[in-house]
């Protein structure tokens, strides 16, 4: 999760912007750098490795100027490295990017075209380039920025500096949070308000879609179309723990909302987007040449453990087993010679899952942990990690943590079915193609949430809900069942729809909700059977599903939400999003404490 820092300034930007980037150390990096404005040029001091080692650099040889910007990285494609970090610049523009530029290879050979000749394996390189081109012809720095920004297709948070304008920054936000903070003669900017809170209390948050223009003394916002607009500048205290809910009324709404930028992050650890590979990091485990791989997780994480062995069975051909920790350590399972057993923690500390991993070490299994803490128990007695970049989750009902869990399983499938030779090149690359579309798509369902809050209110006053999907889809029903019981206390089960003429069919009537977990894969003929089933028994059907399935069977529904089409392969990702956002807003109609819900714990540390 990486993190980026400006400063519009009159004093010393350097100091302010590295003291700014320890404050962003908690998201975790590989490399940093800092630019700043020097008389008619930019001047960059970068280093890879800990933020120590910037700081080593620019104690060697000091950067002067009152306008900057600052990064802190994890890796995408190419080797972590001082020419791979952050920030990139040209001799006109100097840019800090978080996100994925989906339409980076068109746009490289665009650049490449016009004879530009490229330093960095990166993304964010193109986009210097792109607004440096503009500058050439004559534009305007705005006018620049707004031009590359109708051509950039993706997740992306933006902080743009300009040689010779030591007046100016421009920032943009297209599912990646951006804050902008209101000094005294000066203004700041940040991915992260806690990054901005030793700077100012006065802090405005960028809306999707939105970029702005900064000078010393002022922020002026645009919409997508170029239309000025007001977004309300806050007061906040100087504490972590207000600050860091950015702007939102609880934390869970706020990780929600970091969906796109977290699964960008997450991806580009893992894939190079040059050739649409998959790059697992060095050292992993060799799931291609395991007779069987076991997965291993408790609560949410179980259930991203079952979409995952639709992948690996479908794509890999390996056999799979999936067990909640808390029963696979007592039942005394028969682990193959040759197996691989990957174990799946937010926190890296649960308990069941690290006595489960100490029994399937025992018994011979190569361990792979997928956890968003990598010095946690779990990731020091693994063979190998892999770090879902979510960052800090605060809220107790897991969000960004299950998409990411998601996002690095999906990889892992994809590079484990191309290793054993169970696709070819040309499928990992589509299937890898539609992962990167993924942050841009999550950005687009965001912007249902005020349909989805309107649904709450129906389901707010129920006392059972149902939730039904099929292959995929049928894990995410159990999940989305698990939200909603976690934090609004509402009954909630979720079954395959296949299922429901065995025996819960029996409880649809009218004051029962059933949410519908239909995108339309392969399964939707049969999912949509389901449906009329439940319709004609008075059910009470809320549809999740795309402008297709919505056509198909929406109209005898009693609410739908059509969400971006997108491959199937990709679309349990995609659909948690929602079942996040109804179980939210029925948690915040029933007055429940959403962030802190009653006997429940974030990390459960004991058996």
């Amino acid at each position: 999760m990486c993190g980026i820092i400006g400063i519009v300034g009159r004093a010393p930007a350097t100091p302010r912007l590295l003291e700014a980037l320890k404050r962003l150390e908690y998201r975790g990096y590989d490399s940093a750098g800092i630019a700043t404005l020097i008389d008619d040029g930019i001047e960059r001091r970068r280093a890879e490795g800990k933020l120590i080692n910037l700081e080593k650099r620019l104690a060697e040889a000091p950067l002067g100027g009152v306008t900057g910007i600052g990064h802190t990285r994890w890796a995408t494609h190419g080797v972590p490295n001082e020419r791979n970090a952050h920030p990139h610049a040209t001799d006109r523009v100097a840019i800090v990017h978080n996100g994925i530029i989906e339409n980076f290879r068109e746009l490289r050979k665009e650049v490449a075209a016009a004879g530009r000749v490229l330093a960095s394996e990166t993304d964010t390189e193109i986009v210097a380039h792109l607004i440096s081109q503009r500058l050439d012809d004559g534009m305007s720095p705005k006018d620049a920025t707004f031009e590359t920004l109708k051509k950039l297709e993706g997740a992306f948070g933006l902080g743009v500096v300009f040689a010779g304008e030591h007046d100016l920054m421009i920032a943009a936000r297209q599912g990646s949070p951006l804050a902008i903070g209101f000094g005294d003669g000066e203004m700041y900017l940040g991915s992260d308000a806690l990054a901005l809170a030793p700077l100012t209390q006065r802090i405005l948050y960028l809306e999707d879609g939105d970029w702005a223009v900064l000078t010393s003394n002022s922020a002026d916002v645009f919409d997508q179309a170029g239309n000025p607009v007001e977004r309300p500048i806050r007061l906040t205290e100087l504490s972590g723990a207000a600050i860091g809910k950015g702007g939102y009324r609880h934390y869970m709404l706020k990780e929600i909302y970091e969906q796109p930028q977290v699964i960008g992050d997450t991806l580009h650890a893992l894939v190079n987007p040059t050739d649409r590979r998959i790059v697992l990091p060095t050292g992993s485990v060799d799931l291609a040449k395991a007779t069987k791989i076991t997965l291993v997780a408790c609560g949410t994480s179980f259930y991203a453990c079952m979409v995952a062995k639709y992948w690996f069975e479908t794509y890999a051909r390996v056999p799979v087993d999936v067990d909640i920790a808390s029963e696979f350590r007592y039942r005394n399972a028969v682990l193959p010679e040759g197996g691989a057993a990957i174990f799946i923690s937010q926190s890296g500390e649960t308990v069941d899952t690290l006595a489960a991993l100490r029994y399937a070490k025992a018994n011979g299994q190569q361990i792979l942990s997928i956890v968003n803490s990598p010095e946690s128990a779990i990731a020091r007695e693994s063979d190998a990690v892999i770090r879902t970049l979510a960052g800090p989750e605060i809220g107790v009902a897991s969000t960004k943590a299950f998409t990411t869990q998601l996002t690095v399983l999906a990889c892992l499938a994809i590079a484990t079915a191309r290793a054993r030779g169970a696709i070819d090149a040309e499928t990992e690359a589509r299937l890898v193609g539609a992962l990167t579309e993924v942050p841009a798509r999550a950005a687009e369902v965001l912007n249902h949430d005020d349909r989805i809050r309107a649904l709450a209110e129906d389901v707010a006053l129920a006392r059972d809900v149902l939730y039904l999907g099929r292959g995929t889809s049928y894990p995410i029903a159990l999940e989305g069942a698990l939200k909603l019981k976690e934090i609004s206390y509402i009954h909630a089960e979720g079954y395959a729809a296949g299922e429901m003429k065995h025996g819960p069919i029996a409880l649809i009537d009218e004051a029962v909700p059933i949410i519908v977990i239909a995108p339309t894969d392969a399964l939707f003929e049969k999912t949509a059977s389901n449906v009329q089933e439940t319709m004609a028994r008075g059910g009470k059907v809320i549809l999740f599903t795309d402008a297709k399935g919505a056509a198909a069977i929406g109209e005898g529904a009693r609410a739908f939400v059509a969400l971006p089409a997108v491959d199937a392969f990709v679309s349990p990702i995609l659909y948690a999003i929602p079942v996040q956002l109804l179980a939210y807003h029925v948690a915040v109609l029933k007055g429940t404490d959403v962030d802190q819900p009653r006997n429940l714990a974030k990390s459960v540390t004991v058996e």
